[in-house]
């Protein structure tokens, strides 16, 4: 099996998160360049890396994203205490915060033998797992990455984890921010994903209690290593 590095990030600004994201994917980029020059290479610790963490308020905008989705002004992101950014993820829009869980796998999809639409299917699958444990049937919403719940109803539908990568030369950054006990209500200053008619939700509001978070992280962290097929080491 492939080694997978494991990191707890704990709380983080986003800035210095996706600073130090771009530090790893280099590192991992570097490492499949030289493994692909060295076909004798059997080293297996060159899978990469995948962060946990959680981040103050903030909205991110991805790439392909529409700014009008943030539907307040600057001033008032100060007044909530929040932050936004212009990332280079796939994606529209999106919330990141207190009581989120947010997953940065930096993997070299090479060395796990998948392409990225394989990738990002197992990512929607960890977490559709992991939910089935609390007894929440969720699935995937056609032409929308990401979680849901009710997919197939469009008065109850609800994403309950936001999915956007980064892919380059097969090495991977961003992923997924799974709502545990997110406060909601920063939704509402945006078009979640750009869109305006979908609900969100958490693990919280749907089991009807808080949570705990490193309960979750563990589930998580089992079903990502049994589905990409990697063991997690600790740093």
């Amino acid at each position: 099996m492939r080694i997978v590095i494991f990191q707890d990030l704990k709380t983080i600004d986003y800035k210095k998160a996706w600073d130090y994201q771009e530090n790893i994917f280099n590192k991992v980029l570097a490492s499949r360049t030289t493994a692909t020059s060295n076909r004798s290479n059997t080293d297996k610790t060159d899978a990469g890396y995948l962060l946990f963490c959680e981040h103050p308020h903030v909205f991110t905008l991805g790439k392909s994203g529409a700014g009008e989705n943030l539907l307040i002004n600057p001033d008032f992101l100060q007044k909530i205490g929040a932050t936004y950014y212009k990332i280079n993820r796939g994606g529209d829009i999106t919330y990141h915060g207190p009581g989120q869980l947010v997953g940065y796998p930096i993997l070299n999809l090479e060395a796990l033998g998948l392409q990225v639409k394989q990738y990002i299917y197992l990512l929607e699958e960890t977490i559709i797992r992991t939910l089935s444990e609390y007894g929440i049937n969720s699935t995937r919403m056609d032409n929308s990455t990401g979680v849901w719940l009710d997919a197939g109803d469009s008065r109850k539908s609800r994403k309950i984890c936001a999915i956007g990568v980064r892919a380059s030369r097969y090495v991977t950054m961003h992923g997924f921010a799974f709502n545990i006990n997110t406060d909601l209500s920063y939704f509402g200053y945006i078009n979640p994903c750009g869109m305006a008619d979908k609900g969100v939700t958490s693990l919280q509001k749907e089991m009807g209690e808080k949570q705990d978070v490193v309960e979750v992280s563990e589930k998580i962290k089992h079903h990502f290593s049994d589905l990409f097929s990697v063991n997690l080491k600790n740093s």
